[in-house]
């Protein structure tokens, strides 16, 4: 029996005749701990504020509370996002299940922090998370999207 591509973290759409990958990305640990800690930050100083705002005299119990949560999700999430991969193909690029994006069909390649998000002329949106140096996936893309061939 076939495994289901429903769950899976690697993409899954077959290449077409004469389509070959270029090359592939996969999260960066490193950036994921980073995107991690800054949103400890914020949920930490969220909680304490909302809590200062509402008259609770255990202010300190929001930073508690934020730490463990984003902490907690961090632990949790950290076994599917560090296994995402994409595929840079001459024609597409390839994202985990069959999601994918032809590059004539790019219109807008940005980068969000430590993600790259690729915006289809169709408005699909897709964001590879967690890249080390987001602004080389995007030119690696963009050089790729001047060549694209099929």
């Amino acid at each position: 029996m076939m495994e289901s591509t429903v769950h899976s973290l690697v993409p899954t759409t077959p290449l077409a005749e004469g389509e070959t990958v270029i090359e592939s990305f996969h999260p960066d640990k490193q950036a994921y701990l980073w995107a991690h800690v800054w949103l400890a930050v914020v949920a930490m100083g969220a909680g304490m504020v909302i809590l200062w705002g509402i008259g609770n005299p255990y202010v300190w119990t929001g930073g508690v509370g934020g730490l463990a949560a984003v902490g907690l999700r961090a632990w949790y999430v950290a076994s599917d996002e560090l296994n995402v991969r994409w595929d840079l193909t001459n024609r597409r690029v390839l994202g985990p299940q069959t999601r994918a994006a032809m590059l004539r069909e790019i219109d807008k390649v940005r980068t969000l922090g430590s993600a790259v998000q690729i915006i289809t002329t169709g408005g699909d949106k897709h964001l590879l998370k967690f890249q080390s140096d987001p602004a080389s996936t995007k030119a690696r893309i963009e050089a790729q999207m001047g060549r694209a061939t099929g």
